[in-house]
């Protein structure tokens, strides 16, 4: 969060497997209910339903304007950052991203879905929360993750980020992003999720959980059995092979360009693929992009104004 007189900037990065802001992280799942859930958690209440946030699963849509959850995810977003610093009531400008290729034509729609409603009354866990959203920003994903380090890059440089939906691709020349050589792949961290738990049932018959893929995919191992944990293994270093594929096909070279990795697909880089950190850079942060956001939109309208 980064005020500017009385305006709240809020950094979101409405991720397919994660929201995150400056300071909060939480699935990218939402189930609704007609009465209040029984079982405590976070919990949203807006336009007289109940929301269990970070609960069930949320499928990939390449248009996030196409339906409302990504409308109260983002809700849940701001007042998980906002009860951080015990403010409930605030003026807001909304500053959140979308994937490169996709920025341009579908910026102004996201930006219009974000304001449908200037002024929004709702509760997460019991706080009322009344804001008053009167801006929304929109900025290239990946990028906003590393824009506050472009100072120290110097020659060529490939910024991959690999999210749970999508990989984008920009390359930077000493620092300056190449608008003419950036791409979005679909082939995030959640296909790899998907052959893992195919893999393990064609092979045992037994179903795991996705929390328990999660956590090998995050830190390279997990407490089951050994025969399950190396099957698991192999689909995620073969799904790395896969990704470095890709990025050979857009001139990738580690011997001419620095590597940068940002989103949740670094871990399993780091976990399941032998490289040079001299050559490839991991980003850890996965807020960096949501500090990005707030950065950016702070710099726009200090200028604006």
């Amino acid at each position: 969060m980064k005020q500017l007189n009385q305006l709240t900037i809020v950094g979101i990065d409405q991720g397919y497997g994660n929201m995150k802001t400056a300071n909060t992280l939480f699935p990218t799942a939402i189930t609704a209910f007609d009465t209040a859930p029984v079982f405590q958690g976070d919990v949203l209440e807006y336009d007289g339903r109940f929301y269990r946030v970070g609960e069930g699963h949320k499928g990939f849509v390449a248009d996030k304007s196409s339906d409302e959850d990504f409308y109260l995810l983002t809700l849940a977003a701001v007042a998980k950052e906002l009860e951080l610093y015990r403010l409930f009531t605030a003026n807001l400008c909304l500053a959140v991203g979308l994937p490169l290729s996709w920025v341009g034509s579908q910026r102004e729609s996201f930006r219009q879905y974000l304001l449908q409603k200037q002024a929004v009354t709702f509760r997460l866990n019991g706080h009322l929360f009344q804001l008053r959203i009167t801006g929304c920003k929109v900025y290239p994903q990946g990028y906003a993750a590393v824009v506050q380090q472009l100072g120290t890059f110097e020659g060529e440089h490939l910024l991959a980020d690999i999210g749970n939906g999508t990989m984008n691709l920009l390359y930077l020349q000493d620092s300056q992003p190449q608008e003419s050589r950036c791409w979005t792949e679909k082939i995030g961290v959640n296909q790899c999720m998907i052959r893992a738990k195919e893999t393990v049932l064609r092979k045992f018959g037994t179903k795991v959980s996705d929390h328990t893929v999660e956590q090998i995919f995050r830190t390279g191992t997990a407490k089951i059995d050994a025969a399950y944990l190396a099957c698991i293994r192999d689909v995620a270093s073969a799904y790395v092979e896969e990704l470095f594929a890709v990025l050979r096909s857009y001139e990738y070279d580690p011997a001419t360009v620095q590597l940068i990795v940002a989103g949740g697909g670094g871990q399993l880089i780091k976990h399941f693929y032998s490289y040079d950190p001299a050559q490839i850079t991991i980003l850890d942060d996965l807020c960096a992009a949501a500090k990005g956001y707030e950065y950016l939109a702070y710099r726009q309208l200090m200028r604006e104004a």
